[in-house]
């Protein structure tokens, strides 16, 4: 991974693979609201490609950055942390 440069890594749970070769990942994030200066959880959904198929609804995975494969997919999946029971 060194060769290809700086690359984000995020940590989600996926939530759909309905599409072929294609998951939707949700990740939570921490942000501190400017005014409250509340800690508040922030979700957000990735498109990323899943070339064998291998995740399941529930699975926790990891996901890479990449270059575009298309309209909404700039992630990849590098591995599954842990299988949905």
């Amino acid at each position: 991974m060194a060769d290809r440069g700086l690359r984000k890594t995020m940590t989600g749970v996926v939530v759909s693979n309905k599409m072929d070769k294609t998951i939707v990942v949700a990740v939570v994030d921490s942000v501190k609201h400017p005014l409250l200066k509340k800690i508040m959880k922030r979700t957000y959904k990735l498109k990323a490609h899943d070339e064998n198929n291998e995740c399941n609804i529930g699975d926790r995975v990891e996901v890479m950055e990449t270059r575009p494969l298309s309209k909404e997919k700039r992630w990849r999946l590098v591995r599954i942390v842990e299988k949905a029971k």
